[in-house]
């Protein structure tokens, strides 16, 4: 039971923590505002979760095929190369007031972090394998259980440090996270549309 757990939540590490669109947005938004930064989190995890009870449904045939992988790439990739132009728009912007500004916006960060988890092929293809995996254990339950502690783990945890330590971040360098988090999620699209299409 406990091994098992252990092992899920060393696969639910192994996806939240590389840097990726969803890091780059949280990291981004809890400089900002801690909550928006895990209201991010959160709309990924559900994402996730969204994807889990398809396929533990049985429902896998609708979405592991390539005119939905294809068409799931094309949408992934256009939102995030928007939030690329939002985000390079808005690098002048001084911390304190996007933070006051941005009080009442938690669910719209929470549909940015779903949004984009959820059109992401490799979402897809990480729980189709991982599902797999976990299948294979003794105990799936506590297999799954364990992923999704760890991702709730990281998603409440990395944004508070982020957040925590935005006093040293001053508008300047602020201004040169943005346009680098512009540039990596904007990359992240081209990859993604360059890799399905061509």
């Amino acid at each position: 039971m406990i091994s098992e757990f252990l092992q899920g939540m060393v696969l639910g590490f192994g996806a939240a923590v590389p840097l990726g669109p969803i890091n780059i947005l949280i990291m981004n938004e809890a400089l900002k505002r801690y909550r928006n930064g895990v209201a991010v989190g959160f709309g990924a995890m559900s994402a996730d979760t969204t994807y889990l009870m398809i396929i533990l449904f049985g429902l896998t045939y609708y979405i592991n095929n390539e005119t939905v992988l294809r068409y799931f790439s094309l949408l992934g990739a256009t939102f995030l190369m928007y939030m690329a132009i939002i985000i390079f728009k808005n690098r002048n912007a001084h911390i304190k007031k996007v933070s006051i500004d941005h009080k009442g916006s938690v669910l719209k960060h929470y549909l940015k972090g779903y949004v984009l988890t959820l059109f992401s092929p490799y979402t897809i293809i990480f729980w189709l394998s991982v599902t797999t995996f976990s299948t294979k254990s003794s105990q799936p339950l506590y297999t799954v259980s364990g992923m999704l502690f760890a991702i709730l783990l990281w998603i409440t945890v990395m944004p508070y440090f982020i957040h925590k330590s935005k006093h040293l971040v001053s508008p300047n360098v602020y201004s040169k996270i943005a346009i680098v988090s512009a540039f990596i999620l904007g990359l992240f699209g081209i990859v993604m549309l360059v890799k399905e299409f061509f």
